[in-house]
């Protein structure tokens, strides 16, 4: 019972470590702020809707450098290879990949609809990172982006979802910042 005492105490720690060095995972939804001002962009041109969706889907392409260069500027340590669960991190990004085939098939089935449902699996995927970051404001987020773009994809264009994820991308960079605030305070 003991060990096991330990081993939460050790992996909590490995957690803390993740949230502090990586400031809560700051300079990916930074990154993310960009490339929904890009979708936004792509949804207010006039081009058909196979172009938007294929151009909004290339919007994510340059997220890894793109966050390289904001966790330079940010100072946050974007690999932290001393840490184990890292890695853990990046097997919580991956699996996003796995889903956008989702997306793909409704980019042909109802391809006005792929942009609410890329919207969906972008907030879902959020979820594990209130695990290893120790804070509430992802899993928050990641229940509130896929009904309320559920809500809004329903009934209003890509152009409204496009500006609410824009929107929702600067509150939840505003509350990691003021969750990272806290953490180095404690």
């Amino acid at each position: 019972m003991e060990d096991k005492k330990k081993i939460f105490e050790m992996v909590d720690e490995l957690r803390a470590d993740c949230a502090i060095k990586q400031k809560m995972g700051l300079h990916f939804i930074i990154t993310s702020v960009i490339i929904w001002t890009a979708m936004l962009i792509i949804q207010m041109t006039s081009l058909n809707i196979v172009y938007k969706n294929f151009l909004t889907l290339c919007c994510s392409a340059p997220l890894m450098p793109i966050a390289l260069l904001i966790s330079k500027i940010i100072k946050v340590d974007f690999q932290n290879k001393d840490n184990p669960l890292t890695n853990l991190g990046i097997v919580f990004s991956v699996n996003q990949i796995v889903y956008i085939l989702i997306a793909m098939w409704v980019l042909s089935a109802q391809p006005e609809k792929m942009l609410m449902v890329y919207t969906m699996i972008f907030g879902a995927h959020l979820m594990p990172y209130g695990w290893l970051y120790k804070t509430k404001t992802y899993i928050i987020f990641s229940v509130f982006i896929p009904i309320a773009a559920l809500m809004i994809g329903l009934r209003y264009s890509s152009v409204v979802l496009a500006v609410f994820m824009v929107i929702v991308e600067i509150i939840f960079c505003v509350c990691l910042i003021i969750c990272n605030k806290k953490m180095v305070r404690v």
